[in-house]
């Protein structure tokens, strides 16, 4: 199934581009039409924010492994693990490859540090599935007792081993593509419940029907991410998974928080009816609450919106901007670091400020210009607040949203989608061409049914203007934010590549 994605990027990504990498830091993507982005500061100025603040996140958690090569997350700078002499977990590991792999261009050095924290992640298996990374190490870079595996960490180095794949190709010592199919069947192996195609929280739960099976954290919905593992493998099983994340969150804002739209820590019953986690159910007091596992929620979710449209993230986050306003009175400072989801009231002892709850509403402000007051206040907020204030854990989601926030992030699935010279198929029908109105319109062969991933390029093959999902055997796509020119859309299906170019008038 996998050969005709790896006979693409072949094609589409050759020796020329081993080493340099092809999406140089900054990128400005062009996000989904009606986006937002901070509009009291200049492009370069928000560029500016992110190296800078880039460089201290570098300085203070990308350490040196305990073998030559090796680069990890320290996320214990600031003390307060468990046990005390920890020193990495799988999660910080993720962040960073997304990192180095987002700052390669400005960073001369993105490589090197992406390549040392694969290696670490690799030394270090998960003793159930060894494709996996055992959660968390200790001093002397040791995997503690029980050394299982967290799906979102599995599931960001997935992510990076594709965004490493566009940047650099997969020709070097690292076959990055490889790599990440094969960690991306791994995770459907021991991290998906092959039931319903719901995440399950590591590979430490076994099977497909025990009740844990059935739970997951809302933190580790990234639609954005498996639409890419599909670009990837061609497997439909994580179209599905991506859409049981859309069906769950609309159940508990449905039915649980009505009044916020927030999602809590840990959801229960995702084959019957989901409903939040008792009271330690797995972690804290605040497991069915908004807490420091959902509080990532709106970044993630506002990620898939701003990459690929999908309007079930904007229906989704529409009611937690609006609550937060107003909770907050616009104020930034105002975002307190918990809350019940059904009354928004403040959780006891959470009467202060963190970036891990502050920043990702900033992401999630970007769906609609009736935030753009909100976000501005927002950025000015983040830019300011010094390093020293947070931990690991809050810097590393300020550094990935401000990555976002200043259209810096791109989809892996772009380089799928690239080519040096544009190729035209005959199975494919384009109509009307040229485009004088709004609305291109694409038929694939009648016997294509299975639908796949779409991509609008320029001409140079250099950047994706509009891309989304193409379901069946035809599509319609709005092109009315298209500037004029000639472009080359890119079809990927499970059993084949079509591409035509076109004319926007």
């Amino acid at each position: 199934m996998r050969n005709w994605l790896i006979g693409l990027s072949i094609l589409f990504i050759g020796q020329a581009f081993a080493q340099a990498p092809a999406f140089p830091f900054p990128q400005h993507t062009t996000y989904t039409a009606g986006s937002i982005k901070p509009n009291v500061v200049t492009q370069s100025g928000m560029d500016k924010v992110v190296k800078q603040f880039y460089n201290k996140w570098k300085t203070r958690y990308l350490h040196s492994g305990c073998e030559p090569g090796h680069y990890y997350v320290y996320y214990n700078f600031e003390g307060g693990a468990d046990p005390a002499n920890a020193i990495c977990v799988s999660e910080g590991q993720g962040y960073g490859m997304m990192i180095t792999a987002y700052m390669a261009g400005y960073d001369p050095n993105a490589k090197n540090y992406f390549d040392g924290l694969y290696y670490y992640y690799k030394s270090h298996p998960s003793i159930i599935n060894p494709t996996l990374m055992a959660w968390q190490q200790i001093t002397g870079c040791e995997n503690v007792d029980g050394a299982d595996a967290a799906t979102d960490g599995d599931l960001d180095i997935a992510y990076a081993l594709l965004l490493a794949h566009a940047q650099w190709g997969s020709d070097g010592v690292i076959d990055y593509l490889n790599e990440a199919i094969a960690l991306i069947d791994a995770i459907y192996t021991s991290e998906i419940n092959n039931n319903n195609q719901t995440i399950k929280l590591g590979d430490w739960v076994s099977g497909s029907v025990s009740p844990m099976s059935y739970s997951t954290r809302s933190s580790d919905f990234m639609p954005d991410h498996f639409k890419s593992f599909f670009a990837a493998t061609g497997d439909n099983h994580w179209q599905q998974t991506s859409d049981r994340c859309y069906t769950i969150t609309d159940a508990i804002q449905t039915n649980y928080s009505t009044t916020t739209g927030l999602m809590p820590d840990f959801i229960r019953h995702t084959n019957t009816a989901p409903d939040p986690a008792a009271p330690n159910f797995l972690e804290s007091t605040n497991d069915g609450d908004y807490y420091y596992n959902a509080c990532r929620f709106p970044w993630r979710i506002a990620t898939d919106y701003l990459i690929t449209g999908d309007t079930r993230a904007y229906d989704a986050l529409a009611p937690i901007n609006s609550w937060i306003k107003t909770k907050t009175s616009s104020l930034p400072a105002n975002i307190k670091s918990g809350y019940d989801i059904e009354t928004g009231n403040m959780l006891a002892g959470a009467n202060y400020n963190d970036l891990a709850f502050q920043a990702p509403f900033a992401v999630s402000a970007m769906i609609d210009g009736s935030n753009q007051a909100w976000l501005n206040s927002l950025w000015n907020y983040m830019k300011t607040v010094n390093i020293n204030r947070d931990g690991y854990y809050g810097n590393s989601i300020k550094l990935l949203s401000l990555i976002v926030i200043s259209s810096n992030w791109w989809a892996p699935d772009d380089a799928l989608f690239r080519a040096s010279e544009p190729s035209t198929n005959s199975d494919i029908t384009i109509y009307p061409n040229p485009v004088s109105e709004t609305l291109l319109h694409i038929n694939l062969p009648t016997n294509e049914l299975a639908g796949g991933q779409y991509a609008v390029l320029g001409l140079d093959g250099r950047k994706t203007a509009v891309n989304g999902m193409f379901e069946g055997a035809s599509t319609t796509i709005d092109i009315a934010d298209l500037p004029p020119g000639t472009y080359l859309i890119v079809i990927n299906t499970i059993s084949g590549v079509y591409s035509k170019t076109f004319v926007k008038l």
